[in-house]
């Protein structure tokens, strides 16, 4: 396909995912005062914890606040976008796979289409773990305010923080999949993970530790966990695969090889032959090339008689 027809049809994806992303954000906007409350609620609802807002009946505790009269609009704004985001995945996901999918051959859109249907799932039991361990991480944070001050939260740093935890587990539940994704291709095998697993307990631990905002014991355990549960389960296909491989290679030695890359072209090209000549016709005679020898004049010989 031509360079300008691959720009084409990247334009045209782009439109359609913009689009998508206009209709959802709309979408969002029509909600995002539910979608405030769902996300709001933990932090509203800390007994112990006094803010200097006023208190309402969604929250009672006063401790989120707006400063500034771009603040509400802005939360609003943000809200809506992330929500369209959201609810437009499966629209600008399709577009990119079908952009990308016509290079690949049949083994990469199988394995492709594969890893793109466990990381949603995967994606989303993180950012489901981090709402669950989001109520008690604010209560952690919130306990070390001093009896004397008040707290408030602004309301775009709550935001932002929530979607930093939603984020960070999502993508951190991404990480067996990476081991499965390059054992696949060949460049760890599932004995060298087995012999890394000590090591590799303690890297996610250490992992947890830093990326995780709060950087409190039970948020990192609560991460630290289901990632080396899930190393265990990528150990698993990994061994899974390297055996069904090697049986495979033990009965047909070329099947690592791909159909589509391993098939010859059978497309012959004719053959272009002169046209005849008559070299009857003078015009087409070939010419007749003589050669001279130059031999060496012949010298008289001078010897007797009797020698000759």
């Amino acid at each position: 396909m031509p360079l300008a027809e691959h720009l084409r049809e990247l334009r045209n994806r782009l439109l359609v995912s913009m689009l998508a992303l206009a209709i959802a954000t709309v979408v969002g906007w029509l909600f995002h005062g539910w979608l405030l409350d769902q996300l709001t609620g933990p932090a509203c609802h800390i007994t112990h914890v006094h803010g200097v807002g006023r208190p309402t009946k969604q929250c009672p505790d006063g401790l989120l606040v707006n400063t500034g009269l771009l603040s509400p609009l802005s939360l609003s704004f943000k809200v809506s976008i992330t929500a369209g985001l959201v609810l437009a995945s499966p629209v600008w996901s399709y577009q990119l796979w079908a952009f990308i999918a016509p290079g690949l051959y049949k083994k990469e859109k199988r394995y492709g289409l594969g890893f793109t249907f466990a990381a949603v799932p995967l994606f989303c039991g993180g950012g489901y773990l981090a709402y669950v361990i989001f109520p008690k991480a604010v209560q952690i944070l919130a306990s070390f305010n001093p009896a004397d001050f008040s707290l408030s939260l602004p309301g775009d740093e709550f935001l932002g923080f929530f979607l930093r935890m939603v984020f960070v587990f999502g993508l951190s539940f991404e990480l067996p999949l990476l081991l499965v994704l390059l054992n696949s291709l060949g460049v760890v095998s599932a004995a060298r993970l087995r012999s890394w697993w000590r090591p590799t307990v303690f890297v996610i631990f250490v992992f947890s530790a830093v990326v995780i905002p709060t950087g409190d014991p039970l948020t990192m355990t609560a991460l630290a966990v289901p990632l080396c549960l899930l190393y265990s389960l990528a150990l698993a296909v990994a061994t899974l695969h390297d055996r069904t491989k090697k049986r495979r290679h033990a009965e047909d030695p070329d099947s690592h090889l791909d159909d589509e890359a391993s098939s010859p072209d059978l497309t012959t090209t004719p053959l272009e032959f002169p046209e005849p000549v008559d070299v009857s016709h003078p015009a087409h005679a070939q010419p007749t090339v003589t050669t001279q020898l130059n031999l060496p004049p012949h010298v008289p010989d001078h010897r007797p008689p009797e020698e000759q």
